[in-house]
């Protein structure tokens, strides 16, 4: 694809989803209204939307990570993308970056962050690994800071837990299942030697819908090893050649 009309989509995509996010989080976290008849099912929905809008999040960064998410102005993508970072959960794009450079050089080897090889077929291990590896003290207290200040202008304790922590917490497990331990995952013991090649990566077999809904077709992962500069709203295109 051509690189202009590449980043043209996707900063609009991009846009659409740091935009949506950003709406329905500042109108959950201090606007919504628990007296409302309407409340129990608009919260359900609206901490629903908000876990699958931080999986977008966390998506455009990524592209940004591999140039694809403006491959004509690398510096404005990477700021989009230290920006989606930054709102999703505190993160550092500078700290991220490198740690994800290193799974695309070692995937599933001992020099892969992402990788537990102690708990290569258990998700659970797996996760708390995953979690301690991206998530530290700066993290922790940038988002203390924030949850601090969102208290001082008004916000009620439940909004900021429901709105804010419940799609954080599930969103990165969204993420790391979708995203990490499925396409990476070993199988019934038979270790790296049930990969088709050294990207030590699988796709699942979902259609459109569900790819888009489970991890904005980052399930497409073995696509994603073999081009990283392709751009999620691509793999599936990628996926179908």
């Amino acid at each position: 694809m051509n690189p202009a009309w590449q980043g043209r989509i996707g900063m609009a995509l991009a846009t659409a989803i740091i935009a949506a996010w950003t709406a329905l989080h500042l109108y959950a976290v201090f606007l919504f209204d628990w007296n409302a008849p309407w409340a129990p099912p608009l919260a359900a929905l609206l901490a629903t939307l908000l876990t699958w809008l931080s999986v977008g999040m966390y998506i455009v960064a990524h592209d940004a990570m591999h140039g694809s998410l403006w491959p004509a102005r690398r510096a404005g993508g990477d700021m989009v993308g230290s920006l989606a970072l930054l709102l999703y959960a505190g993160f550092s794009f500078g700290r991220i970056k490198p740690k994800h450079d290193l799974h695309h050089r070692h995937p599933g080897s001992a020099q892969d962050p992402d990788f537990a090889v102690a708990h290569a077929s258990r998700p659970l291990r797996w996760y708390l690994q995953f979690l301690t590896t991206y998530f530290g003290w700066r993290e922790l207290m940038v988002m203390a800071l924030r949850v601090s200040a969102y208290l001082l202008l008004g916000a009620s304790v439940w909004n900021i837990l429901l709105f804010f922590a419940v799609p954080g917490i599930l969103s990165s497990l969204q993420l790391f299942y979708f995203g990490t331990f499925l396409p990476h995952r070993h199988i019934d013991g038979h270790g790296a030697a049930q990969f088709a090649d050294h990207h030590r990566a699988r796709s699942n077999e979902f259609g459109y819908l569900l790819s888009l809904l489970t991890c904005f077709h980052f399930g497409y992962h073995h696509e994603h090893h073999l081009r990283p500069s392709t751009p999620w709203w691509c793999l599936p295109g990628a996926r179908s050649r």
